[in-house]
Parts: C-alpha cells; sequence; structure tokens
C-alpha cells in the first residue's frame, strides 16, 4: 500500500509541480507541464480515502464528506509545503495536490520584468495578476508581497484559500487570513479589513462581484490591492471585472477601474528546448494616462496598441515576450506559436529577428 508521505517525496524529488491521484489510474506527476504516471498501479477508491484521510483530522473530513470537496495546505518537514484540493468524482474521493517552496523565488529567479518592482512600491491602487490555472500566479504574488516585506515598513493582510506560501514578518508586518479557518469569505474578510489598519492586501481571487466591489472601494480608499484573475490576457482583466456588474452599473466601474487600476501583468509557462524546466513569458499592462483614458471611455480594444507603443513604460505584449524567449534560445518557434494570442503578429516579428 503506497503512503501518500512517500508519492510527496517523488514528487518532490522530481520536481513536479502537481500530482494527481484517482480511482482507476496510476498516480500522475505533472513535471514541467506534462503529466507522466508514477508506476502502473492503478488506485482503487479504498486506497484514495486512506491516502485522503491520512492528512485530515476529523473535522475536515466531515467537511469534505458534508461539502464533497475541500481545500488545505500543510508542510512536510524536509519536503515543501503543499496545497491540496479533495474533491468526489464518481461517489469517489480525488485529490490534487501543489507543490510549494518553502523558500519563496525572488524576481530574478522567476524571471519577472523589473517593472513588477514598481508595481509593489505603489502606496496604493489594484495590482491584478493574469492567466490560466496553473502558470504561477500565485508565485508572483508571493514574490511581490515578500519584496514589499523587505522594503516598506507597512501593515499587509493577505487573504487566501488556502494559504500557501508562509510569510514571516520583516520590515512590515504581514498576517494571513484562510477562508474556513480565520474568515468565513473572501468578502467577509474584505468587510472586515476596513478596521485592520492595513496598508497592502492581498487577495488570493477575485471571484464575485462583491469581492471586485469592495476590492475597488479598497484601492480607491489609499490602499495597495494585490490580485488575480483568470484571464488570458491584459485587457481582458479589465473586461472580466466589469462584466461581473449588471449592466447599469458598469460605466461607474469603467470609471472606477480608469482611477484605481495601476498594472496589469498576464502571464504563462512554456517548457524550454532541452526540456528540463519551464521559463515565463509575461504581458504588461502599465496603467498611464493614455490607459486611463480608453478605461474611462470604455474603449479597452485600443489598449493593446498603446502596449505596443509603450515599452518606455515598461509595457509588453505576449508576442514581444515570446519573441525575446526565442531570440535568447530558450523556447522553440513551434511552441512558442502555440501559446501565442497573435499567432500571425508572432510569425512577422521572428522572421525580422
Amino acid at each position: 500500500m503506497k503512503k501518500l508521505e512517500s508519492l510527496l517525496s517523488e514528487m518532490w524529488e522530481r520536481r513536479a509541480s502537481d500530482l494527481l491521484l484517482t480511482v482507476g489510474a496510476p498516480p500522475q506527476l505533472r513535471v514541467n507541464g506534462l503529466l507522466e504516471p508514477y508506476g502502473q498501479e492503478v488506485l482503487d477508491a479504498a486506497e484514495l480515502e486512506r491516502l485522503a484521510y491520512s492528512v485530515l483530522d476529523e473535522e475536515k473530513i466531515e467537511t469534505l464528506q458534508a461539502r464533497k470537496s475541500l481545500d488545505m495546505s500543510r508542510g512536510f518537514e524536509g519536503l515543501s509545503r503543499f496545497r491540496f484540493n479533495f474533491y468526489y468524482q464518481r461517489d469517489a474521493i480525488a485529490v490534487a495536490i501543489r507543490s510549494i517552496p518553502f523558500q519563496i523565488p525572488s524576481f530574478d529567479e522567476l524571471g519577472l520584468p523589473s517593472i513588477v518592482k514598481d508595481f509593489a512600491l505603489r502606496p496604493h491602487g489594484l495590482m491584478l495578476i493574469t492567466g490560466p490555472a496553473g502558470t504561477g500566479k500565485s508565485t508572483t504574488l508571493a514574490a511581490m508581497l515578500d519584496y514589499i516585506n523587505t522594503t516598506r515598513r507597512v501593515h499587509i493582510v493577505c487573504i487566501e484559500d488556502p494559504i500557501e506560501y508562509l510569510h514571516h514578518h520583516k520590515m512590515s508586518v504581514i498576517d494571513q487570513r484562510e477562508i474556513g479557518q480565520d474568515a468565513h469569505s473572501f468578502s467577509e474578510a474584505l468587510r472586515s479589513v476596513f478596521r485592520q489598519s492595513p496598508d497592502v492586501i492581498m487577495v488570493g481571487e477575485m471571484r464575485d462581484l462583491e469581492t471586485m466591489q469592495l476590492a475597488l472601494s479598497l484601492a480607491e480608499t489609499g490602499h495597495l490591492i494585490l490580485g488575480t484573475l483568470h484571464t488570458q490576457d491584459t485587457t481582458h482583466a479589465v473586461n472580466r471585472i466589469v462584466d461581473v456588474f449588471p449592466p447599469a452599473q458598469q460605466a461607474q466601474v469603467y470609471a472606477q477601474l480608469s482611477l484605481v487600476l495601476v498594472g496589469v501583468m498576464s502571464q504563462q509557462l512554456l517548457i524550454t528546448k532541452d526540456g528540463l524546466r519551464r521559463v515565463l513569458a509575461t504581458e504588461v499592462l502599465n496603467v498611464n494616462q493614455a490607459v486611463r483614458n480608453l478605461i474611462h471611455e470604455m474603449q479597452v480594444q485600443q489598449i493593446y496598441s498603446v502596449i505596443q507603443t509603450s515599452r518606455r513604460d515598461g509595457m509588453m505584449t505576449m508576442n514581444e515576450s515570446l519573441a525575446h524567449l526565442c531570440g535568447e534560445g530558450l523556447v522553440d518557434i513551434g511552441t512558442a506559436m502555440s501559446r501565442s494570442p497573435r499567432p500571425k503578429e508572432l510569425a512577422k516579428m521572428l522572421s525580422l529577428q
């Protein structure tokens, strides 16, 4: 019978980002974005339940059985922290596990553009990290928070579901609130944060109307808000927020965003030519006056042209980032083309290199 800790140890040894456990298949390790089976022995429902329950106390087992899903995180000495999502499929437990290193990576280690430091030093406003699931948004946020924690004397409040990277007080005071354990919901935590004297607030995921409404209000009242969205590029992040609101409120939300949005960075991870690691590609929107005017006038579709012509302001299109990775020999052209939001434009850029 397999032990969960031995599976986590194998996950850590092979530098897998994820471990998937489901009935009828061997354990699956996600290495550099691709699934690889670990062994040939398939898991059955009884063994999966045993594996899952080995890291859950009675209260969490009852929650999982009642709600049919559960998020939690936990550290294992000598390995790493891991984020667990337990859920049911076909009346059996399944588990998705994400590896979270104890050490928070630096900006340079992640390959983040230098302007991200500028975003982290803003006194107030809304900064968004966007991208599909599994593209390192939480890690980017952790790096930004660690930079703030190291360089500024502020009170940071993180609202997470669950807590992933563990932060320690440095120059700043940093509190981490976990949904389900320290607060009932993101919106409830944001409503109460007004009374906690925060300077910087991290919202793990902006999921619903009330959370977005509160985040905008907090950004308006002199706080720096860092959050994530599941959108594929920077301009869609603006539309994603606005579209959550009823049509009658959307003009007002555009006006609010034009005043509080300071930046959006969209990111994705690509496997390198040698297949040994993944590298970061980013699109960066630094909200200058031209972008503010376009948001206020609800002309979001024109923002991309501003990004293209504003490199001096630290902006970058995803295609420029992909072309740079190809030019450095890190990523092959086929991989870059398959991940480009505008393949024809990228093809033209690569032909000029």
